[in-house]
């Protein structure tokens, strides 16, 4: 693009009024992003949560490089193709047990879509018609309709209220308010009798990094259970190593009904997402009856180079040294926030697993926070990839971060309170 010219690219969740030219990256390593004049920047948010092993890593490359002279793309109604079927049995020996069927789709949005569309057409096509949904407080599951609809009300969807349905909102299990939580929940199961109820394990991510114990999760789980209601983890952002565990759900040693998976689920290298479910969920589908067909797609449903990328990424998670860097990782963010949580000018520091996260004490808060755009620039000064929800600072990088970027990153935190709080 020459210099001087005007983009006509609309960037998302960007206020172009408040932001000027956008950072030109030409290149990505491990944990490292480099731009067009010659900086190199820490990648300190994984890119958007996605980027797991780190940026162009190898064995994903190779893969994804073998698989575009094979076989790009197919119709995958009436087709399949390698790369999908050895995704597919790869993924059910690593998720919980009693997920027995596997549906591709290409964000995690979708996938949450397509979640919440197995629900309803499950209690349709039994007999037992359910509408109603129940969601958590503070949630975020997307930005698609369906996906707005079961998240927070607010800032991120104000504009499209018309277009979103009505929900049963389970409030957030804040430290000494669980057993209420679970109580709401509780009742909602018993007087509405939803079709599902969709969290966040562990960790509420855009909805700004709010964390609650495994305990609530087993514990919602056996509600949901014993009340007959689905029971969906949306892991878009969880999974992958990111809470410690393979998956947030194996803390709680839970198996939901449907499980949303995406971001990492390439290694961060390609769109792909997938969403999984129960065998009976699948069965209530399955008929000679065409109506009752599972209708959704997208045109590039478990593209074959993407299926290539999750299948070199699935490989790589089967060597028991990753997931040992996935404890080292947790182990340096833990000594690396310590300080932070006796300083005056943070609040509610916090970790689970890979991902640490506290507030920068302001005159207001929240996402739209007027801190937060002076918070990303000073970070963007620095070289650092960090993305904060207004006042709210999270860490989450790839694991290939070393303990040196981690200081870095956090030296970055402590001069940002130093110029800001």
């Amino acid at each position: 693009m020459m210099q001087g010219r005007r983009s006509p690219i609309w960037h998302p969740f960007t206020q172009h009024a408040l932001q000027g030219e956008m950072t030109r990256i030409v290149g990505g390593e491990g944990a490292y992003l480099y731009t067009d004049d010659g900086r190199r920047i820490i990648d300190a948010i994984s890119s958007w949560w996605v980027v797991t092993h780190g940026h162009c890593h190898p064995h994903i490359v190779r893969a994804i490089q073998e698989q575009a002279g094979k076989l790009n793309q197919v119709i995958f109604a009436g087709y399949t193709h390698d790369p999908a079927e050895d995704v597919a049995a790869q993924i059910l020996k690593f998720t919980p047990s009693g997920l027995d069927y596997v549906f591709f789709s290409d964000s995690g949005s979708t996938s949450v879509e397509v979640a919440l569309k197995m629900a309803l057409g499950y209690w349709l096509n039994i007999g037992r018609r359910r509408t109603n949904v129940a969601v958590m407080q503070h949630s975020y599951h997307g930005d698609t309709i369906g996906a707005m609809s079961v998240g927070a009300r607010g800032v991120f969807s104000t504009a499209y209220e018309p277009l979103l349905f009505d929900v049963s909102v389970i409030p957030f299990p804040a430290v000494g308010c669980e057993q209420r939580t679970l109580d709401v929940l509780e009742s909602v199961c018993r007087t509405k009798s939803p079709a599902c109820f969709i969290v966040e394990p562990l960790i509420l991510g855009a909805g700004g990094m709010l964390m609650y114990p495994a305990r609530v999760l087993k514990e919602m789980k056996r509600i949901c259970e014993s009340l007959d209601v689905l029971f969906v983890a949306d892991e878009v952002m969880t999974g992958w190593g990111r809470t410690g565990t393979l998956f947030a759900c194996e803390q709680a040693n839970v198996t939901p009904d449907i499980a949303c998976y995406s971001k990492g689920l390439t290694g961060g290298a390609l769109p792909l997402a997938v969403t999984l479910c129960r065998a009976d969920i699948f069965k209530a589908h399955y008929s000679t009856d065409r109506r009752r067909t599972f209708f959704h797609s997208s045109s590039y449903t478990a593209n074959p180079i993407a299926c290539a990328a999750a299948r070199a990424n699935l490989e790589l998670w089967q060597d028991g040294e990753l997931r040992e860097r996935v404890r080292s990782i947790a182990n340096l963010q833990e000594r690396a926030i310590a300080p932070l949580r006796i300083d005056s000018r943070f609040d509610n520091v916090r970790q689970t697993g890979t991902v640490t996260a506290l507030e920068l004490k302001s005159a207001d808060s929240g996402y739209l926070a007027s801190i937060g755009p002076s918070l990303q620039r000073l970070f963007s000064d620095r070289n650092l990839l960090l993305r904060p929800l207004g006042n709210t600072i999270y860490v989450m990088p790839p694991y290939c971060t070393t303990a040196a970027d981690l200081d870095e990153i956090y030296a970055g935190i402590r001069e940002a309170a130093d110029l800001l709080a």
